[in-house]
């Protein structure tokens, strides 16, 4: 096994990915993003979501580095882009805005925010870029595919039995999660922007 997986390589991709890609925190956005819609959506939401971010985290890792330099886009500059967006969609999440993702059962929710930049956000197209960067043979590819794999399992399992929880707590327990999912949201979307600002200023930019 040893032979064809890099073990220690796979436990650190799988633990870096999931510190960063968080799927118990991605839980209370999901129930809030979804809380107008039935168990069906929500369940393909799930689903959508998970193979949006797989998607956009498999392109960014096999043509990151050429699509960046292609559009001469730095690493900060897409950092910051996706923080902008995340807090358009936590101002939403926190006012009683009637437009809010909650309320309209066609948007679709699981490409934009979920799939990304939630999911398949800055931090974690680094980290994935970084890790390709790093692979020395067959053992370090596979140790990396199958922690990109596994967390994204991971995140489907999060979201898809979140869905009891939402029965569970209802509408008035669905607003108080909005309200949390936008205070989080907003914070993580601050982290992306003071990064990328610092970032630009250290000249790596």
């Amino acid at each position: 096994m040893s032979e064809l997986v890099n073990t220690v390589l796979l436990i650190e991709v799988f633990v870096t990915l999931f510190v960063i890609m968080d799927p118990v925190g991605t839980i209370p956005i999901f129930l809030s993003l979804t809380g107008g819609r039935s168990a069906s959506s929500a369940r393909r939401a799930a689903w959508q979501a998970v193979a949006v971010s797989f998607f956009v985290i498999s392109l960014f890792a096999f043509f990151g580095q050429q699509i960046l330099g292609y559009l001469h886009i730095s690493l900060p500059a897409l950092q910051g882009a996706g923080g902008l967006l995340l807090l358009l969609v936590a101002l939403e999440l926190l006012t009683d805005n009637e437009q809010e993702p909650t309320a309209s059962a066609g948007t679709n929710v699981a490409l934009v925010p979920l799939g990304t930049p939630l999911l398949a956000g800055p931090g974690a197209i680094v980290a994935v870029m970084l890790f390709v960067e790093s692979v020395d043979g067959v053992a370090d590819f596979v140790a990396v595919s199958l922690g990109v794999v596994l967390v994204h399992l991971s995140l489907w399992a999060a979201m898809r039995y979140s869905l009891p929880i939402l029965r569970l707590i209802r509408e008035s327990g669905v607003l108080l999660v909005t309200r949390i999912a936008g205070l989080l949201l907003s914070a993580i979307a601050v982290q992306l922007v003071a990064d990328s600002v610092r970032a630009f200023v250290a000249g790596e930019g």
